[in-house]
């Protein structure tokens, strides 16, 4: 994907947003947005930090895990760490936690309110290396626009 095409999803996320103050919603919507417009994916959602572990919200995908500690797989450690995890083979991630076997590498960034993260945007493909730097960028904006529209 180019820097163009993430600027464009990301004029379509804030129009899709604005105004939208439910995060279930918006979460689930922002989660159709990206599984109908990125490629080679092959599941793409939200855990929500509640009581100290990450819980699933709204996806796209196979049935996935429903809940992952924090620490723990390539989520838990993007919590822990407080920082996307960009990882080109989960199979060489220690630690991994396999909810799908087909996928092959992840994107995971922080969601926060206020500065505090409250769970983590998962982007998983079946493809080696399929993320890159711009992909990176492009979705920590999104993520970002994502947070403005509910937050402020």
């Amino acid at each position: 994907m180019t820097a163009s095409f993430y600027d464009t999803l990301n004029r379509q996320v804030i129009a899709l947003l604005s105004g939208e103050d439910d995060q279930i919603a918006a979460l689930a919507n922002f989660s159709a947005l990206l599984n109908d417009n990125l490629t080679d994916l092959n599941w793409v959602g939200f855990y929500l930090l509640k009581n100290e572990q990450l819980v699933l919200g709204p996806f796209q995908g196979k049935v996935a895990c429903t809940r992952i500690p924090i620490g723990k797989g390539v989520c838990g450690t993007a919590v822990e760490k407080n920082e996307t995890q960009r990882i080109a083979d989960v199979h060489q991630f220690v630690g991994h936690i396999a909810c799908d076997s087909a996928s092959v590498s992840e994107l995971v960034v922080p969601f926060r309110r206020n500065g505090d993260v409250i769970g983590v945007l998962d982007i998983d493909s079946p493809s080696l290396s399929r993320f890159d730097e711009i992909d990176q960028q492009g979705v920590e904006t999104l993520v970002k626009s994502l947070e403005n529209c509910l937050f402020g």
